[in-house]
């Protein structure tokens, strides 16, 4: 079995999408670029979440060939794939329909850097890319040209994509999104959120990435 402990990593991480209510019934998915092969693992096609295992997992190289696995890929591969082909510094990729984020999608509107948290994770805005078809790599086109230097993106109508240095990175900024989407959803009931100066942006996304953790 090629990527036996990748492959096992990746089935875990997908667990984290409904656990944290970005994802139901059989939505949503995770690939993640093996560092040693440069093989692409990714969920098999319209599988249940709780009978996803290590085995069911599909393995594709860049080219979006099965090398590989008995099922069927996701049907956004080829959105994964082109990412890979684009992104060198991209080893993993997150897609999830979670609601509040989506509802900001939805109604074409991008996710405005008024929470710290939005500053800390993503340094500004979590920025909106162009409607797209689902099925060739259209969406991955679009994410490339729009996601600009932050781990995510809404696309139009659509849902969430997150990327990462890992398969790992990617899923928690899939979590963050969907978090602070809903904390600026409420905001935006109560009044118009205060913006944060840009240059205190700046400050708190470099304090994050350089300060916090161990």
């Amino acid at each position: 079995m090629l990527c036996k402990e990748f492959r096992r990593e990746i089935c875990e991480l997908h667990q984290e999408l409904p656990r944290n209510n970005l994802v139901v019934w059989t939505s949503g998915n995770i690939s993640g670029r093996d560092p040693e092969s440069g093989l692409v693992v990714i969920k098999p096609s319209g599988v249940l979440y709780p009978e996803l295992t290590p085995d069911k997992m599909v393995i594709l190289d860049l080219g979006g060939n099965v090398v590989e696995g008995t099922l069927k890929p996701s049907s956004d591969t080829a959105t994964h794939i082109y990412i890979y082909r684009q992104r060198s510094d991209v080893n993993g990729i997150v897609h999830t329909h979670s609601p509040f984020a989506t509802a900001f999608a939805a109604v074409g509107k991008p996710i405005p850097p008024v929470l710290t948290a939005i500053c800390d994770e993503f340094g500004g805005e979590i920025p909106l890319g162009d409607f797209a078809p689902i099925g060739d790599e259209a969406i991955g086109m679009e994410v490339v040209r729009s996601i600009g230097a932050g781990p995510a993106i809404l696309m139009q109508n659509h849902g969430v994509f997150a990327v990462g240095k890992s398969a790992r990175a990617a899923v928690k900024a899939a979590v963050m999104v969907e978090d602070v989407a809903r904390t600026v959803f409420y905001a935006m009931q109560l009044g118009e959120p205060i913006p944060i100066p840009h240059e205190m942006i700046a400050r708190l996304h470099k304090r994050y990435k350089e300060q916090y953790g161990q």
